[in-house]
């Protein structure tokens, strides 16, 4: 399962909150030890700890799961220590309020429209709340007076700054990593539309080209075999005879092509959805394959798919035939459901691909086979329908180590 932006903003929030609590350590010592202000030290310590005493309750969180409650509660209990913090140590003269807008500015980013009200009203309370501590305050706290203030805040703005510069630094390079990767998705997402219009008008043009060229074909296999039976008739050489069964079989595999090309693909791409069985599914993909012997299934009892039938038993067929072909051993063919996707691999012995090889199967018109013998366009409407129904179709190869193919699905229900 990929990532969520709980789960990726977590570890950097947890980044940033571990400098937040050393600079205002680092401050806290500075000002006591070096300016010698007094300040509340006992009661400042034991707020950093409880700081950075939390981040074992975020990296718990981290590994049992993030949610935005749990997210907002470590921000909500972060302003509340801030805000304790900096009444001790200047109140609003404390350089380092203008962290509130950390947690707002990530509240922002990842956290609902209520959430995040109730981020920025609860630091709008805190800051506000540092204006009247003065007034509030029990005349045992001695707070720093005036001149004392100033000194803890210029003495601390570089630590401030330090700190923002970081944020704004780190906040910066993740929103451009985020940028540049939409970026490759819109770029990827054009390949493939690119691809898919081309497909679409290729076998718009391969429908009109089987439609003409139906009738000649037709003729021209008619008049070869009325042409070889003439033959036989006749004291000819051999190599007539050859010729003339040639000419049949060229236009048989001229058929075949034509077909290979043609609308069916897309007219398979408008069928009705239906549910079977997967052992259904593999039984109707191997019906008639040459080779289809030594396709091992273990079967899959109670597993069921749902999505168009003729069509899945197509690309299913194509992955088949290309296991067969690359190998001379046996083809497993297994199921299985998980975490609600079903997932179908066919495996092969055969000699496998380099990595460059393997990161290009599926592209449109590329094939590994020799010269005539595959157009590259069974893998590539395979994925095309696997994409379309939600799904996806990968590889895994090695060289001599074979192939697995693994076509996975949304599985809509349970199995029985």
């Amino acid at each position: 399962m990929s990532a969520g932006p709980l789960d990726v903003s977590l570890p950097w929030f947890r980044w940033v909150r571990r400098a937040v609590w050393g600079c205002q350590l680092l401050l806290l010592l500075w000002a006591w030890l070096g300016l010698g202000i007094h300040l509340q030290v006992a009661w400042l310590l034991a707020l950093i700890a409880v700081g950075f005493g939390s981040d074992a309750l975020a990296w718990w969180w981290q590994r049992r799961g993030v949610s935005e409650d749990r997210l907002l509660a470590l921000m909500l209990l972060d302003t509340a220590l801030h805000t304790g913090v900096f009444a001790l140590s200047g109140g609003p003269f404390n350089p380092f309020t203008a962290l509130y807008l950390v947690n707002i500015v990530l509240a922002a980013l990842v956290l609902s429209k209520a959430r995040q009200w109730a981020q920025l009203l609860a630091s709008l309370l805190g800051f506000a709340a540092l204006f009247l501590v003065d007034k509030v305050a029990p005349a045992t706290w001695e707070l720093p007076n005036h001149q004392e203030l100033m000194r803890l805040h210029l003495a601390g703005m570089w630590l401030a700054f330090v700190v923002s510069a970081g944020f704004i630094v780190s906040f910066v390079q993740r929103l451009l990593t985020a940028l540049r990767g939409q970026e490759r998705q819109l770029s990827e997402a054009r390949r493939l539309s690119a691809q898919h219009e081309k497909l679409a008008a290729l076998t718009t043009l391969a429908a009109g080209a089987a439609h003409e060229l139906a009738t000649p074909l037709g003729t021209i296999a008619v008049a070869s075999h009325e042409m070889s039976r003439a033959l036989e008739k006749l004291e000819v050489p051999p190599s007539l005879r050859d010729d003339a069964k040639l000419v049949r079989e060229q236009v048989e595999r001229c058929r075949a092509i034509l077909q290979s090309m043609s609308a069916r693909s897309g007219e398979l791409a408008g069928e009705a959805l239906t549910t079977f069985a997967v052992d259904t599914w593999v039984a109707e993909a191997t019906a008639d394959l040459r080779g289809a012997e030594r396709v091992q299934n273990p079967g899959a009892p109670g597993l069921v798919v749902t999505g168009p039938r003729a069509a899945l038993a197509q690309a299913l067929r194509n992955l088949v035939k290309n296991a067969l072909e690359a190998s001379t051993g046996p083809v497993v063919v297994e199921a299985a459901q998980r975490e609600g996707a079903l997932t179908l691999w066919v495996r092969d012995r055969g000699p496998g691909l380099d990595a460059s090889t393997a990161s290009r199967l599926g592209e449109p018109f590329f094939t590994t086979k020799a010269v005539g013998k595959g157009m590259g366009l069974g893998v590539f409407l395979a994925r095309t329908l696997a994409q379309q129904l939600g799904g996806a179709l990968t590889f895994d190869s090695r060289p001599g180590e074979g192939t697995t193919a693994a076509l996975s699905l949304p599985s809509l229900q349970e199995p029985s």
